[in-house]
């Protein structure tokens, strides 16, 4: 079971890797893993919420996630969406852009290091939003409750994130941005910044508003679904099960891929605070995909959800910890590795926090089910 649902996934690992390590050497393969992981497990909530979604609809239309689906998740969002932010952040074409990292890296290098406070300014702003709203949210499973109990109370205050994001914005401009740094050195990019980091900031809401609607109207056409099922069980007829599904199968499909287009963005653009090398990003964000898809597979088939519920959190904190980084990289050079450990040194301390749980609830219920035994037994 394990091999037949990840053996892709095993393999494109192997391939990935091999391809980073002979084409550019053992720091490629390095920031190529480190991106896997990243991906992977910014993208864990991704396949939880697809798995969800996924099982709902028949075997068809699941085919077509899984195809379709997956051609539009690795080959749209993983590899062209970096190119097309480097094209037009550093005002090239998409092909100019490869044409460049192929034949000149040396120019494409100071294009990209150009263009980075730009990228950075819209990257951060994407990140930071995502990480406060998750962090504002009111949960009933806390990581580190010391810190989540009061930021979840003050995130009642009406579109506090949005603020916060804006403050964090203003102070990058004044502070980073002024000496941000280029190829040639330093330069003024304060404007560059500050009209960079509303985008990111308006494609943020965009692209949640139309996640929004679609998952509006999937709930919409699933109580028309339970609706016309009651009609038939009161008029003594079986529901078919297989034709309501299709009529809400479109929309379905609809929000799993602008659902799965939402989760791409912070692992692309977290990607650009570990490096701006197209080719290694779309190595380990390729890599990554391919493990989402596969384990969004396997909690359909498993029926079962995964249990490591920190892991989340620990995805969210390095979302922030890399909004953070990207804005102090406009003015400061931040050593890749660094970036990446970073976030994968949450997120495996999130993942041990959740074994750690699950094996203190697993002996709180060995307990509770001794002392009910004992009960019983007269002792």
């Amino acid at each position: 079971m394990l091999l037949r649902t990840f053996g892709w996934s095993f393999a494109i690992t192997a391939i990935g890797l091999a391809a980073a390590a002979w084409g550019w050497g053992w720091e490629a393969f390095g920031i190529v893993l480190i991106l896997s992981v990243l991906e992977i497990s910014l993208s864990f909530d991704n396949a939880v919420v697809n798995a969800g979604v996924l099982k709902k609809l028949n075997a068809f239309w699941q085919r077509i996630f899984l195809t379709v689906g997956i051609l539009i998740a690795v080959f749209g969002m993983r590899l062209v969406f970096p190119v097309v932010i480097v094209a037009i952040s550093a005002k090239v074409g998409p092909i100019e852009a490869v044409d460049l990292a192929i034949k000149k890296p040396n120019t494409y290098e100071d294009l990209v290091t150009d263009a980075h406070a730009a990228i950075a300014a819209f990257g951060g702003m994407f990140l930071m939003m995502i990480f406060l709203d998750f962090i504002f949210e009111e949960r009933d499973i806390k990581w580190l409750g010391w810190i989540e109990k009061p930021l979840a109370r003050i995130g009642r205050i009406d579109m506090l994130s949005v603020c916060i994001a804006l403050i964090a914005l203003l102070l990058s401009a004044m502070y980073f941005a002024p000496e941000a740094h280029v190829s040639s050195g330093h330069a003024d990019k304060s404007a560059t910044v500050l009209l960079s980091g509303v985008a990111g900031l308006i494609t943020y809401l965009l692209v949640g508003g139309l996640s929004g609607h679609f998952e509006n109207r999937l709930e919409e056409e699933e109580e028309r679904e339970q609706e016309a099922e009651e009609e038939a069980r009161k008029a003594g007829k079986e529901p078919t099960v297989i034709g309501l599904a299709g009529r809400a199968a479109f929309f379905m499909f609809l929000y799993l891929e602008v659902l799965d287009a939402s989760f791409s963005f912070d692992g692309v653009i977290g990607a650009f605070a570990i490096t701006n090398h197209i080719f290694w990003m779309a190595l380990g964000l390729g890599i990554g995909a391919m493990y989402v898809r596969s384990l969004t597979v396997y909690l359909v088939r498993q029926g079962t959800l995964d249990d490591y519920v920190y892991l989340e959190h620990g995805a969210h904190y390095a979302i922030g910890a890399l909004a953070v980084l990207l804005l102090v990289t406009i003015k400061f050079q931040v050593n890749e590795i660094v970036t990446g450990l970073i976030g994968v040194a949450l997120i495996a301390w999130s993942f041990w926090d959740s074994v750690r749980r699950n094996r203190a609830l697993a002996e709180e219920e060995g307990g509770t089910s001794e002392e009910k035994s004992e009960v019983s037994s007269g002792v």
